[in-house]
């Protein structure tokens, strides 16, 4: 028992970031409108089933936001966006970026071979730039909320990966 806490408690220590990009509250009143509706065309089916199947359905509809929502972590020296993850040597410097600067490099500054996780609702992005030379990807950007501290522990982990190496 007492291994199994010293092992959680290390795999926690590793994990120097983690966010999950979950919508934002106005895309779950949207999605939410969805169960109302549904009710309204089960109606002529009897009002207690309608009303059944329009919980059900709500319910359903956010538990499968929550669910697909993609997470950023850093673990030990390792990047991980969604279903993607880097090794922080490869990394370059992250660039935190807001306003106007996060508008431009999620839209027109976006680069078309890089590897994006965007997200609608969220202002910061943090690029980073990929070293590795025979990765066609030549930079990562990455929707955050707290663009500075995902850029923080991305050095610490290139920091760390680097004197290893």
């Amino acid at each position: 028992m007492q291994n199994a806490a010293r092992e959680a408690g290390a795999a926690s220590a590793a994990v120097r970031y983690r966010e999950r990009l979950a919508p934002s509250l106005w895309l779950f009143l949207a999605a939410a409108l969805g169960g109302p509706m549904l009710t309204l065309v089960f109606v002529p089916a009897g009002s207690g089933i309608a009303l059944v199947i329009g919980v059900v359905a709500t319910l359903a509809i956010i538990a499968l936001m929550i669910a697909g929502s993609p997470s950023i972590r850093v673990e030990q020296n390792v990047l991980r966006a969604g279903r993607a993850w880097i090794d922080a040597s490869w990394l370059g410097e992250p660039e935190i970026r807001t306003g106007e600067e996060a508008r431009q490099a999620r839209g027109p500054g976006l680069p078309a071979r890089g590897w994006h996780l965007i997200r609608g609702g969220i202002d910061g992005v943090v690029v980073v730039p990929n070293t590795d030379p025979a990765d066609p990807a030549p930079s990562w950007t990455i929707s955050s909320r707290t663009p500075d501290r995902l850029a923080a522990a991305i050095d610490a982990a290139r920091a760390s990966a680097n004197s290893t190496a």
